[in-house]
């Protein structure tokens, strides 16, 4: 088996779908007997506990780089490390590509009318209201990854999710012909 670290790292837009499709990425993987690791900024922003970390432009920097430097300590172990994080900003991006070993970055796209349809934290509805809410890449600047290694369009329902997920295992090129798509 493959003890070689690698770091997939998922971004997009707020109910694009990277924690779905990091969890059921990791789910295939696991399928193989690689031991995974899902990094998501959600949970990572709730472990840390930070008052004075908000959703501004700097704040979400300062968290995408602990997140940066969390998947550094876990691919650095060996495992695979799956990270679902907005974190739409090319110095992080930079920073992931030279410190990061194995690293694939997947850019996920939909349709805003599609993100605002799903809004699982209600954020797009509470813009919409009026409320500020720093919403990247909607009332606060998201840089797009310049050129990520996936860039996939995720319009779609639930039943598209194994679909995505092909294309990631199929990206990393692990020998996974065994993984259940």
């Amino acid at each position: 088996m493959d003890t070689t670290g690698r770091v997939v790292w998922i971004t997009g837009l707020s109910a694009v779908g990277k924690s779905t499709v990091a969890r059921h990425l990791r789910d295939r993987l696991v399928e193989t007997g690689r031991t995974v690791v899902v990094v998501d900024g959600d949970e990572v922003r709730a472990i840390v506990a930070d008052d004075h970390c908000g959703h501004d432009r700097t704040s979400r920097i300062k968290n995408a780089y602990r997140i940066c430097r969390m998947a550094k300590m876990l691919v650095d172990q060996g495992l695979l490390v799956i990270v679902a994080t907005m974190s739409l900003y090319h110095e992080v991006h930079a920073w992931n590509r030279e410190h990061l070993p194995g690293y694939l970055e997947v850019f996920l796209e939909a349709d805003l009318d599609v993100l605002r349809d799903r809004d699982p934290k209600a954020l797009y509805r509470k813009l919409a209201s009026g409320k500020e809410c720093n919403l990247g890449g909607v009332d606060i600047e998201a840089e797009v990854p310049a050129a990520p290694h996936l860039h996939i369009r995720n319009n779609g329902g639930p039943e598209d999710i194994p679909v995505v997920v092909a294309r990631i295992v199929r990206e990393l090129k692990l020998g996974l012909e065994e993984v259940r798509i």
